[in-house]
């Protein structure tokens, strides 16, 4: 099933892409797609005909596909052609960093432009949702605690990152520095995860082709791994990494400007689109 939440940042109304892609205001069945709902969205549906469920005719702003997160993890160099494409040896295993949770933003939102930026770059990836709060669980385990799946725009400031010290988080957490949505996708949905299509482009211009295929640590490792350090929570956000083509790999580097138009998506998981806007 997709999930996504509609309306004005906020008031978001909570609604169902049904097989036609009519969307449908499920509101009356669940309030809002969050920590306390997430763990068997699914089966509050079953039985029911999602037809019956009247089509939203709200404000057509699509909002992030849950509510705020509170946590985002990230996991760094996950794929097999950016490393390359970075210089940087494949790692052992996964690289973990966070994001702020105040980055968290609809697919749609403008991407800011601070005055002391000057290195705004762009990441296409897939987006872990977790359901069940999992700790200590083996690979097979893991899908039983992700709710779904989505895209994330991993923004970046890489002199943030890179050049001024410590570590990446300060490079990765600023305000709308991660775009997620616009769908929730349940994992049924899915004859398999680790082989969809990924793409980015800037101002129309191809940037990002990629496939989660490529993933160095797949969806159920990066879970069970991260479960051994720490408890992810419902409603928890994960990135997993992204494919290459960043900004920061071409030659020579190439990154975000005032005006500039980025889009991106995942097979099966739909599309984003943002606008670079001085802050």
């Amino acid at each position: 099933m997709k999930f996504l939440r509609m309306g004005k940042e906020g008031a978001e109304t909570s609604c169902v892409l049904d097989a036609d892609g009519v969307v449908r205001d499920v509101s009356s069945v669940v309030a809002d797609f969050g920590p306390t709902t997430l763990a068997d969205l699914t089966g509050v549906f079953d039985g029911l005909d999602l037809g019956e469920f009247p089509e939203y005719a709200g404000d057509p702003r699509i909002g992030t596909p849950i509510s705020q997160p509170k946590n985002i993890y990230c996991v760094g160099l996950n794929y097999s052609d950016h490393a390359a494409e970075s210089g940087l040896a494949v790692p052992d295993e996964p690289i973990l960093f966070n994001k702020s949770s105040s980055s968290f933003c609809g697919p749609n939102a403008p991407l800011f432009y601070a005055a002391h930026m000057t290195k705004l770059d762009w990441e296409v990836e897939l987006g872990i949702v977790i359901g069940k709060t999992a700790f200590g669980v083996g690979p097979d385990e893991a899908m039983d605690h992700v709710a779904g799946f989505t895209v994330v725009n991993d923004v970046s400031e890489r002199a943030w990152q890179a050049e001024r010290g410590g570590q990446w988080m300060k490079g990765k957490s600023f305000l709308n520095f991660c775009p997620t949505g616009p769908w929730l996708v349940t994992p049924d949905d899915f004859a398999d995860v680790q082989n969809l299509g990924m793409w980015l482009d800037v101002n129309g211009e191809r940037m990002q082709t990629g496939t989660t295929a490529k993933m160095i640590f797949d969806v159920k490792t990066i879970v069970s791994y991260m479960s051994s350090f720490m408890m992810l929570e419902e409603g928890d956000l994960i990135c997993t990494g992204t494919p290459p083509g960043v900004g920061m790999g071409k030659k020579p580097p190439r990154y975000l400007k005032i005006g500039d138009t980025v889009e991106l998506g995942i097979d099966g998981l739909g599309a984003q689109k943002q606008v670079v806007e001085e802050l």
